[in-house]
């Protein structure tokens, strides 16, 4: 059972991508998801995709349903989804607006044989046959069996209905009557007779059967054009090409005067040979035609009338009419609609404004028409040249084409100029007698007979092929610039059917009737063909065959203008030619470029984003409408080119003639020949008959059985390789059984009886062991007459033959002299294969397998990853000899994981890794890896894995030798325990890998490790709280950031719990034997602060705590943070750096706040939380003098120290710091090391620091002398910082309820004051900051507010200060983003309206919106990302109060806010988020590239959704 494939589709606002291929498969799935510029929004994604058991209409258009699998509000997986059964053409698009389109195509699936089995399009081997040469119906099979003796399953046929005049097959005169020449005398037969010998066809020959439909153009003589000539573009319908028809007209009359001899005395005879003719006739169009037929006038104006009329409105006092004026109009001639001579005007309005005159007097308006005047004889002027110039153009044209049809060497050299042969096609039909050219001009004034006159279709060269070259606007016709055929008049459809319903019904029912019997369309003249008709008609023929396989060839010019038609009207396959290809090399190229993927790919995972496509190739060796390639390169190019394109991992085909070898083209227009027939016993000199012998027959049907063998067992994988000048060597490649296919085809551009080919030719290396000879052939010639075109059948030169050996032994191969076999490395066995008969226009095709062992141990290693992934089973094979370690599942063995060594498998930077005595694996020529885990490795496979870059250096290790798979499993092995476990199974796994084929290893290593890495996310995932487990991806992969930051190092980070402890994990150190405490530290970001005194920093780890920790649902671990950090207090405070607690630093005021935020955080969050206030705490520092002490020395319950914190903080902490000076803070002045913390006794604040120390996290210390600000804090906010004061009413709020509910003993703080005892109860203290929080910390709107002591230093109103009571006072008026803290924490501090004001104000000032990341930005320094979380969690709290409205609309911007967050995480190899960003998001190098902080506070809000 494979996984059912999905794609997905990331849906990003305003992004239009019609021009974009997206192919699917019927049985994918289609996703849509929100990318970051929409998440949040109320996105409606329509489709025209029908819904089930409806028929498809494509505009009706249905809206998607949105599946959350979470069900959570965070959008990063939310999806709606499309199960994709029908092929063709579908569009998206989302919201009315359509901000964003797109269309996909689903491949149609093709059925053939009497089982109706699958034909996969890229065993297509096609054949095209001109229908008019296979003869009467009774004959056809003896044609057509041809096709199927030389392996093709498929026939194109050109149109089977009655041809015009012409005898163009594309040229029809009635789409919907078979053609009568297939009907012998005395015989009729219908569609039901051609239906029965195709569905024999399918059944008995399993060939299936497509023809063409030709939308553009009629035949001239098409009896139902003459009865509806609103069909066409006439005189009528589209005055537009008058002067074009008169030119025309102009054209045929000088051709007759040519014919005639009349020009004869101006050097300009019938027979036209050389330049001088060219040069008369540009001077019989410059001197007798334009002249006489004034193309001018149809486009100017006649000045004197409109003189007059203008005069008569300036007499009656007209004025400009003011309301039809769009602003001052400039005067411009308005085109006559029938575009009659001198027919058009003038806007009178814009006239009366532009020419004013002076007064009312006659001499004023003389002057005043006089201006007048002057302006229109310029702007005829201006219209003369413009005719000019189109003449010019059309004189160049019609020069290049007698050129081309009477001069070139290779044009059809038509000779004398005759109304047979006319000097230029004629560009209108002219269904009337002769008659002199002035009695033909009086006829376009008649419209019952002009209604005749129709526009011929053609081509024009370089035009846009999205334009209508007849509509009005394009002067083609005007400028002889269309390449015409005479033989067919252009349709025109209009907009829709209600614009000429009869063309409409005609052609949906010639479509009808062609769908009914054929499984396929070719799109005939496709890039002219208006796409709307094409649309229409193809939807209608999919009503009828659902899997209606659409080919067509497009000359657009570009890939992105193919994708349009592609897109729109669902192209199954783009015809492509080698024929196209100037040498081998390019031809080589083609076949790369068109299907399947590198040889040694990687497995792709079957959830995978959509991304673009080129369209599904038809590649041939030469198309019907192209010249014979005999004639353009050799006879003997013929097989080898053939065996390129047969190849190709594609559909592939050939042109009826080719195989044989016509020695012509086998025109489209003249040839009435027919093909000849099968017969086995023909003779080679047999003009009417072939066989095997024929030409290169056998050959192509090697190569054709060849081609179906490949697609249709999957060697979808693809290697060209330009063995020299002349030598092309295709591989295709199996990926699951490895075994490859590789032809040798040594082409013959140039014919070797001329050309002096090289007798030396390179041997090859082919990697493997050789099986068979699939084929080897080569054309040669035999004892036949000369070729001589025959007058009745198409016939090849019978002078030439393929020899051909199929399955063969490699010794007894002709072409090859000797093969040595070599072995490269321990695991790659390579056959050298020595050349003897290679030459020209020959090819041999080897079967190549792995060499045995090989071959075994890929089986072995592919069972053993089914257990990651079914689609291994394929080319499997049971091991008999499996080693102990893989008997089980690798879930098994991971499942004994704890996080702790989860860290180690997945993650730890360099620093992490060299503490341990190792670092990360180094890459040479390019960079070392991120993490020593398997992070390091997933992130870089992560971007060569979908583009399959298998020249990346990454690569080349691999493939170069076993470093990086050693690496893997030696680091796991040399931890023990369970990681050495599942190093070992990495070991056995590898043990396989090593003796595969080098070009194999990337692939089989990249499965193993995906393997490895998603079992183990799902067994670290299933030891987090059920919010992880049941969360969106965007959860998830914050929550590895848990088991990024949490690691257990090899030297304890933490200082030791105490024994009294339970539940502490415990290992024998390695060095000193003794038993030592192992308790998971978390470090505050990679890679800076990751190892060594610098990993473990109190403010950092408690602001991290809740999100990475208590969110995820690590307990424990949590717990044990909070005691070891308890142990290290020291005057009341918790460490700024913990280095291990005998180093700690206590500089700072906030890290013991954020601390016992979290202990409350704790015993809200965790079952039985408040058990914790109980545990015994080890102190490190009983008393703040004291030295450090051993744990267990002195153990106090927790709730102890809480107190002590408190009680601290009111009494006063006044101290400096141990050590001070340069040799702990080179910057820091003197002063900077006096650290104060204290209560004021009239608010409550927790007040202190100075104006040289920074005791919050806006901890940047200026250093630079030259700038004058060494030891002087970019922000000292001394005073009572707002985050503290809410963290400490926070705490005061918990412990006057924890007092309540008998779980807290003290109800109050002892403090001395001038040697008296006093007490201040938790509640007072808590009702003191409540009372006066609002009143000192929000600017209000008033001036004259009572509470505002400084309304000088206001410069921003509705806001909450930074701080109160700081020593510069301005500083407490900075708008900074710490008061969204202070509302999460002590909401009860804000009232609702001032709080959403505030944020509002914040949002506008602060919120950086950056190209990926939303940061918090201040002061024009470095952007921080962590407060983010809390400015987001406090809009969530307050915007619940302001009703549903106001909550939607936050949500929205949360979730716009994340995503960009979201998509950081996905594209970071870190997997994670950065401390901070430079200006507007830029990379910032001073930054970890993934802090706990940052990750925590954003977890922490989607929590709160």
């Amino acid at each position: 059972m494979t996984a059912k494939q999905i794609r997905v589709m990331v849906l990003n606002d305003m992004e239009k991508l019609e021009r974009t291929l997206f192919r699917l498969e019927q049985g994918f799935e289609l996703q849509f998801r929100l990318g970051p510029t929409l998440q949040g929004k109320h996105v409606h994604v329509h489709t025209n995709y029908p819904a089930e058991g409806e028929r498809f209409e494509r505009h009706k258009f249905r809206v998607l349903d949105w599946i959350n699998p979470t069900g959570r509000e965070d959008d990063s997986d939310k999806f709606c989804t499309l199960d994709l059964k029908i092929s063709g053409s579908y569009q998206y698009y989302f919201d009315k607006e359509k901000s964003g389109d797109g269309y996909i195509v689903v491949d149609p699936v093709l059925r053939v044989g009497e089982d109706n089995h699958v034909l996969p399009l890229d065993c297509i081997s096609i054949q095209t046959y001109l229908s008019k040469c296979l003869g009467p119906l009774d004959e056809w099979l003896d044609r057509l069996r041809v096709a199927k003796e030389a392996g093709y399953n498929m026939i194109h046929f050109t149109p089977l209905q009655t041809l015009g005049v012409s005898r163009s097959c594309y040229s029809l005169a009635d789409q919907l009557e078979l053609n009568p020449d297939f009907s012998p005398p005395g015989q009729t037969y219908t569609w039901t007779d051609v239906a029965n010998l195709l569905e024999k066809m399918k059944n008995e020959w399993n060939m299936l059967c497509i023809t063409d439909v030709v939308y553009n153009h009629t035949a001239a003589n098409s009896k139902w054009i003459k009865k509806h000539p609103e069909c066409g573009y006439n005189l009528v319908n589209s005055p537009h090409l008058k002067p074009a028809w008169v030119l025309d007209r102009a054209l045929w009359h000088v051709t007759c005067a040519i014919a005639d001899g009349k020009y004869k005395d101006k050097g300009l005879p019938a027979l036209i040979q050389n330049h001088e003719h060219l040069h008369a006739i540009r001077g019989v169009l410059w001197q007798d035609v334009f002249p006489k037929i004034k193309l001018w006038e149809f486009f100017q104006v006649k000045v004197e009338p409109m003189v007059e009329q203008f005069r008569t409105l300036l007499q009656s006092g007209a004025k400009p009419d003011r309301s039809k004026a769009e602003g001052k109009q400039q005067l411009k001639i308005i085109q006559d609609p029938q575009f009659r001579r001198f027919g058009n005007t003038v806007d009178m309005n814009s006239a009366l404004e532009t020419f004013v005159p002076h007064g009312s007097s006659p001499g004023a308006i003389e002057d005043c028409c006089n201006w007048l005047r002057r302006r229109l004889e310029e702007l005829n002027g201006e219209h003369y040249h413009e005719i000019k110039h189109h003449q010019e153009q059309a004189t160049n044209c019609i020069a290049e084409t007698v050129s081309y049809e009477r001069l070139a060497d290779h044009g059809p050299k038509l000779g004398p100029v005759t109304r047979k042969h006319p000097l230029v096609t004629r560009y209108f039909t002219f269904p009337f007698e002769e008659a002199t050219f002035e009695q033909d001009l009086e006829l376009m004034n008649q419209p019952e007979k002009s209604c005749h006159f129709l526009a011929h279709n053609g081509w024009v060269m370089g035009d846009d092929p999205l334009r209508n070259f007849a509509e009005p606007g394009s002067n083609v016709y005007i400028r002889r610039e269309l390449i015409c055929w005479g033989d067919s008049v252009k349709l025109r459809y209009g907009n829709g059917p209600e614009d000429c319903p009869y063309l409409w019904a005609h052609m949906q029912k010639y479509t009808e009737i062609t769908a009914k019997h054929f499984v396929g369309v070719r799109l005939d003249n496709c890039h002219s063909t208006p796409l709307h008709v094409a649309e229409f008609m193809l939807s209608a023929a999919r009503t009828l065959r659902p899997d209606l396989y659409v080919v067509a060839e497009l000359f657009t010019g570009s890939e992105e203008l193919d994708n349009v038609f592609v897109t729109r009207l669902g192209i199954s396959s783009l015809i492509r030619e080698a024929m196209s290809a100037g040498d081998s090399h390019e031809e080589g190229r083609l076949v790369y470029r068109y299907g399947g993927e590198p040889v040694g790919a990687f497995l792709q995972p079957s959830l995978r984003p959509l991304v673009p496509s080129i369209a599904h190739a038809m590649f041939l060796d030469v198309t019907h409408d192209n010249e014979c390639p005999i004639q353009i390169r050799s006879v003997y190019d013929s097989l080898p080119s053939s065996a390129i394109v047969s190849m190709a991992c594609c559909a592939t085909g050939s042109t009826r003639g080719y195989d044989e070898l016509v020695p012509h083209q086998i025109s489209v227009v003249s040839e009435e020949r027919f093909y000849s027939k099968w017969n086995p016993q023909a003779k080679p000199s047999s003009p009417d008959e072939v066989n095997l012998q024929s030409g290169i027959i056998a050959g192509k049907l090697a190569l054709n059985r060849l081609h179906q063998e490949l697609a249709s067992k999957g060697f979808n994988q693809v290697f060209v390789d330009q063995v020299d000048v002349d030598i092309v060597a295709v591989t295709r490649h199996c990926p699951s059984t490895h075994q490859s296919v590789v032809a040798v085809c040594r082409t013959a551009f140039k014919n070797p009886k001329h050309h002096r080919y090289t007798d030396e030719v390179p041997p090859m290396c082919i990697p493997g062991k050789i099986e068979e000879v699939v084929l080897e052939a080569r054309t040669v010639e035999r004892q036949a007459d000369s070729y001589k075109k025959d007058e009745r059948s198409i016939n090849g030169m019978p002078g030439y033959t393929v020899e051909i050996k199929e399955h063969i032994q490699l010794k007894d191969s002709k072409v090859v002299r000797q093969a040595g076999v070599t072995s490269r490395g321990r695991s790659e066995f390579v056959q050298e294969i020595v050349f003897e008969q290679l030459t020209p226009g020959s090819v041999i095709a080897f079967r190549v397998s792995l060499d045995p062992k090989s071959q075994e141990l890929v089986g072995v290693l592919r069972h053993h990853l089914i257990q990651f992934n079914p689609l291994y089973k394929a080319g499997s094979l049971p091991d008999p000899n499996t080693p102990g370690i893989l008997k089980n599942p690798l879930t098994q063995i991971m499942s004994k994981m704890t996080l702790a060594d989860m860290n180690i498998l997945l993650f730890r930077c360099d620093s992490e890794e060299k503490e341990d005595g190792g670092g990360c694996y180094n890459i040479p020529g390019w960079k070392p890896l991120k993490y020593g885990g398997l992070q390091g490795l997933l992130s870089v496979m992560a971007d060569i894995r979908p583009k399959n870059d298998l020249g990346h250096p990454f690569c080349d290790n691999l493939r170069q030798g076993d470093w990086m798979i050693d690496y893997v499993s030696n680091r796991l092995i040399s931890r023990g325990g369970t990681l050495a476990e599942v190093g070992q199974w990495f070991q056995a796994m590898f043990a396989y890998l090593k003796h595969i084929p080098r070009y194999l290893i990337p692939c089989y290593f990249d499965a193993i490790l995906v393997g490895a890495y998603t079992t183990a996310l799902d067994v670290t995932f299933k030891q987090m709280s059920s919010f992880v487990q049941n969360g969106s991806t965007f959860v998830k992969l914050l929550a590895l950031g848990s088991v990024q930051m949490c690691a257990v190092g090899r030297f304890p980070a933490l200082p030791p719990l105490s024994p009294a402890l339970s539940d502490v994990p415990y290992r024998v150190n390695e060095i000193t034997k003794q038993k030592e405490q192992c308790c998971v530290s978390m470090a505050a970001g990679l890679p800076h602060f990751s190892a060594g005194i610098f990993r473990c920093w109190g403010r950092d780890t408690f602001i991290a705590l809740r999100g990475l920790m208590l969110v995820t649902g690590r307990h424990m671990e949590a717990r044990n943070i909070i005691l070891a950090f308890a142990g290290t207090m020291r005057h009341g405070l918790i460490p700024n750096l913990l280095g291990e607690g005998v180093g700690a630093r206590f500089n700072c005021r906030d890290a013991v706040w954020w601390w016992l935020q979290c202990i409350q955080d704790y015993c809200t969050m965790v079952p039985s939380g408040t058990d914790i206030l109980q545990c015994p705490v080890s102190r490190m520092y009983p008393t703040d003098d004291s030295k450090p002490l051993t744990a267990g020395t002195v153990d106090q319950p927790l709730y102890e120290l809480i107190h002590e914190a408190m009680e601290r903080h009111m009494q006063g902490i006044e101290f400096r710091e141990r050590n001070a000076g340069p040799q702990i803070d080179n910057n820091m002045r003197d002063e900077g090391f006096n650290i104060v913390a204290k209560v004021n006794p009239d608010t409550g604040f927790v007040y202190g620091g100075n104006r040289f120390n920074c005791g919050t996290w806006m901890d940047k210390m200026g250093e630079s002398e030259r700038a004058r600000n060494k030891g002087i804090p970019a922000t000292p906010r001394d005073g009572s910082a707002v985050e503290i004061v809410g963290l400490c009413k926070s705490t005061l709020r918990w412990l006057v309820a924890l007092h309540k509910q008998g779980l807290f003993p003290y109800n109050s703080l002892a403090i001395h004051k001038d040697g008296k005892q006093l007490s201040m109860s938790y509640e007072e203290w808590d009702r003191k900051v409540q009372q006066n929080f609002e009143k000192m910390f929000y600017v209000s709107h008033d001036p004259n507010d009572p509470n505002e002591k400084h309304p000088e230093l206001v410069h921003k109103q509705g806001i909450y200060k930074d701080s109160y009571g700081a020593s510069s006072t301005w500083c407490d008026y900075q708008l900074r983003p710490n008061f969204p803290i202070a509302m999460v924490v002590a909401p009860e501090l804000f009232t609702v309206e001032h709080a959403w004001e505030a944020l509002n104000i914040s949002e506008e000032k602060l919120l950086e919106s950056l190209n990926e990341l939303y940061c918090i930005t201040w002061n024009n320094i470095p952007e921080w990302l962590w407060p983010i979380g809390y400015f987001l969690r406090a809009k969530i709290y307050f915007a619940k109060k302001l009703g549903k409205d106001t909550y939607d609309k936050t949500v929205y911007l949360v979730k716009n806010v994340l995503s960009r967050h979201y998509v950081h995480m996905e594209r970071s190899s870190w997997k994670g988020l950065p401390e901070l960003t430079n200006e507007n998001g830029q990379y910032c190098p001073f930054s970890c590239e993934t802090q706990a902080w940052s990750l925590a506070t954003v977890l922490e809000v989607l929590h709160d959704l």
